[in-house]
């Protein structure tokens, strides 16, 4: 893997009209990626050659645009292990996805949904919501003191569980769930398994049949692809049993005054006018993906966190979330400095440095309320991070918290 070969395929990272000469050190990868050329042409070309309406009229450009969305959706599935295009249905983000599953499921008063303690906004608010409107049982299982799941704890929780609804990688620390064992115990207990795949999409290879997980929520911005569009993979019995929760233009076959008849699954979740720049964009992105290689970007994500990691702990008063061991933390390293402001440090290093990373509780408030850990401090490395990058972070890190 060539890093200073690949970017130069992120125009952004190129920076031709900067006047200060300045680059940047773009470390908020967990928040959103940079996006490489041969995506933002791709999405150009649609409103270049193919800049029509799909699904609804019979001409020429409605067709190739059908064509060339399902050519993206077909291109996704393959990435993740899929021969059935189908199962993948085309969001705006894992937001919505998550939406769609907490709606579509029909859970009922006494259900029990499953999370962790340490979910991201998006896979805590939907089931707090079902608690207060529906009556459903929310449990949360509890992380050990570094942030690591304990398997026997959760075996516990999980009993009488409908539905586990877990994180797979954790946006707050970088760990990854062990999601194989997690989905065999809850099948034995014969709860659904919906994983928020957000963090863990754009970082490791991902087979979903092999990992038999019934439901994956998943980003497509923070995996090299646009803004405003993800995916929620199900296997289809699951998708055709749930209830779509927007309803109206491209989701039906026919209608009269008091009945509507649904289309098949992904089109009866997909309704009014689809993003479809963004679409043979994403298709485009997880080709790009697919030529660097999974494997060989989670390698080095882990070998450029192992520098952070070495380096930060000769810091004073610093410390790291999570665990230990930097490879168990993917790409992600965050910590909290002992008496300082994190979002000063994050606003002194961007104005001064051109260095960006995230400050704050990273939608993660929950974990941080119930641990009272003051807002954190989170790098985020991805493809086009280099050893020199993490270097020149360290070094004006040092600086300033020299002047703090």
């Amino acid at each position: 893997m060539n890093v200073e070969e690949i970017r130069k395929d992120f125009p952004i990272l190129l920076d031709k009209d900067n006047k200060e000469h300045k680059p940047i050190i773009y470390f908020d990868n967990a928040c959103m990626s940079l996006k490489p050329e041969c995506v933002i042409s791709e999405m150009v070309r649609y409103y270049h050659e193919f800049s029509a309406c799909g699904g609804r009229s019979i001409h020429y450009l409605s067709r190739r645009v059908s064509e060339e969305v399902e050519k993206a959706r077909e291109e996704i599935a393959s990435f993740f292990g899929c021969k059935d295009a189908r199962e993948f249905v085309f969001v705006k983000n894992t937001t919505e996805a998550i939406n769609l599953v907490s709606y579509g499921l029909n859970l009922k008063k006494g259900d029990v949904v499953l999370t962790s303690d340490k979910e991201h906004n998006s896979n805590l608010v939907p089931w707090q919501m079902l608690s207060k409107k529906k009556g459903i049982e929310h449990r949360i299982v509890p992380t050990r003191e570094d942030n690591t799941l304990d398997i026997e704890v959760f075996e516990k929780f999980v009993k009488g569980a409908s539905l586990v609804s877990i994180v797979h990688t954790s946006n707050l620390d970088g760990y990854t769930m062990p999601a194989k064992e997690i989905i065999e115990i809850a099948h034995e207990h014969d709860a659904l398994v919906l994983l928020d795949g957000a963090q863990s999409a754009p970082h490791m290879q991902i087979d979903l049949k092999k990992l038999d997980v019934d439901l994956f929520a998943f980003s497509l911005h923070k995996m090299l692809g646009p803004t405003g569009v993800g995916c929620l993979y199900g296997k289809y019995e699951i998708l055709e049993k749930l209830e779509p929760f927007i309803t109206g233009g491209d989701t039906v076959d026919d209608t009269t005054y008091t009945s509507a008849q649904f289309k098949d699954v992904p089109s009866k979740f997909e309704a009014g006018l689809g993003n479809y720049a963004g679409y043979v964009g994403a298709g485009e992105a997880i080709r790009y993906l697919k030529k660097v290689g999974m494997k060989n970007i989670r390698e080095h994500e882990i070998k450029l966190n192992r520098i952070i990691d070495r380096e930060l702990r000769e810091f004073d008063g610093l410390k790291i979330i999570g665990p230990e061991d930097a490879s168990l933390r993917g790409g992600i390293t965050s910590f909290v400095v002992e008496d300082t402001d994190s979002h000063d440090i994050a606003l002194i290093l961007s104005e001064g440095s051109r260095i960006f990373v995230r400050s704050g509780a990273f939608c993660v408030h929950s974990w941080f309320n119930s641990r009272r850990v003051p807002p954190a401090l989170r790098v985020s490395l991805y493809i086009y991070n280099t050893k020199e990058e993490c270097k020149i972070f360290i070094e004006k890190l040092r600086e300033v918290l020299g002047l703090l």
